[in-house]
């Protein structure tokens, strides 16, 4: 696949106006993905859990306007008008544009919600970019009579390719919104390890996974709700230079051999290793560029030194990774389920922003909501 395989045939159909409503979740990296080339591309090959409760819901209603010359559209979150949205998908349509060639010829109403709080260090950007663009690939789809494959791709592929396309488009929004379309595993970036891996989309994790981590839990402890101290698209832009980025563009893809191979096995001692350190990395590589941010607060610390005591006193599977923030993502197997909340309730809430956090677990993937009438 390259990108030219997104641009579509010519539209069959001629619609006036409609409306779309797609849910699509947040996802966790398992091996994270810091630092990217142009047009969106991963400097290293990630893999992220989906959740299933952590999503967004986006209607986009469109109707046909007279001028084409400028794209026109509003943007509202939880029923409120965003102004400071608009410049990131304003952003957005000028990259997707020749891959959708329809969006200066309609006005758009984007009305989106979350089922958790906005720029808290859950991946918004994800679920968010990854709704919308299911939701303008709906209109596409409806323009081009029902099917969006080009001539290249069998009629059997049509659902393949509609998800890829729309992973592809998200991607152009924010990069890990490309891991949200599809569960329970999702890999994107290039990989000798995964078979019909790629840079522009992210594919379903093709090998086998261990019963063990199936319906695996994630509780998202919120340390810190308010905006990050610094965006990703900063961050990322950070590796550019960084003395350590070259041998962290090959550990990440070092480990994702590495846990293709745990999930298959069940090793979750060896899951817990890895998994904790890329958070532990991640977090180092923005310690250690220039500028320099620590975006842990002193609770992430309190809660991660929490979990190792735990572990060692009770021999629990429970561990942690985080997000380019403070909040941490508490993992552990559902056969624990009681244990670890248990933990969380009587040590840990006292480290989260006024007792919050949420209970999610691995999910699979988007949904739409409604059909265009």
């Amino acid at each position: 696949m390259t990108e030219q395989n997104f641009i579509p045939k010519p539209y069959t159909n001629s619609i006036q106006q409609g409306r779309y409503t797609w849910s699509s979740p947040s996802n966790i990296a398992l091996v994270k993905y810091w630092g990217k080339k142009k047009d969106q591309i991963p400097e290293n090959p990630s893999i992220s859990f989906t959740l299933n409760n952590c999503k967004t819901t986006t209607t986009l209603s469109f109707s046909k306007k007279t001028d084409k010359e400028a794209f026109s559209f509003e943007v509202y979150l939880d029923g409120e008008k965003k102004e400071s949205f608009k410049s990131k998908i304003e952003t957005f349509f000028n990259r997707v544009e020749v891959y959708l060639p329809f969006l200066k010829a309609y006005h758009f109403k984007i009305e989106t919600s979350n089922t958790f709080p906005h720029s808290s260090g859950i991946a918004s950007s994800a679920s968010g970019m990854s709704a919308l663009a299911l939701c303008l690939m709906s209109v596409e789809k409806a323009l081009l009579g029902g099917s969006v494959i080009p001539s290249v791709v069998e009629e059997s592929q049509a659902e393949t390719y509609f998800i890829q396309k729309a992973s592809f488009l998200a991607r152009l929004g924010s990069g890990s919104a490309c891991r949200s379309l599809e569960g329970d595993l999702v890999v994107w970036g290039k990989s000798e390890a995964i078979e019909g891996s790629s840079d522009l989309f992210g594919v379903k994790f093709p090998h086998q996974v261990h019963e063990v981590f199936k319906n695996y839990q994630d509780t998202i402890l919120l340390v810190d709700k308010g905006e990050k101290v610094v965006s990703s698209t900063v961050g990322h832009n950070l590796m550019h230079g960084h003395p350590f980025a070259q041998e962290r563009f090959k550990q990440a893809d070092k480990n994702l051999k590495t846990i293709t191979e745990i999930l298959k096995s069940g090793d979750l001692d060896a899951f817990i290793a890895l998994v904790e350190s890329e958070a532990l990395t991640l977090h180092a590589m923005m310690m250690t560029s220039m500028p320099y941010f620590i975006l842990m607060k002193p609770n992430t610390l309190e809660i991660i030194n929490k979990i190792w005591a735990f572990r060692k006193e009770t021999g629990s599977k429970v561990c942690f990774t985080l997000d380019a923030g403070a909040n941490v993502h508490v993992l552990y197997p559902e056969n624990e389920t009681n244990l670890v909340l248990n933990f969380i309730k009587d040590e840990l809430v006292a480290f989260c922003q006024k007792g919050q956090y949420i209970v999610d677990k691995i999910g699979f993937g988007a949904q739409e909501l409604s059909i265009y009438k």
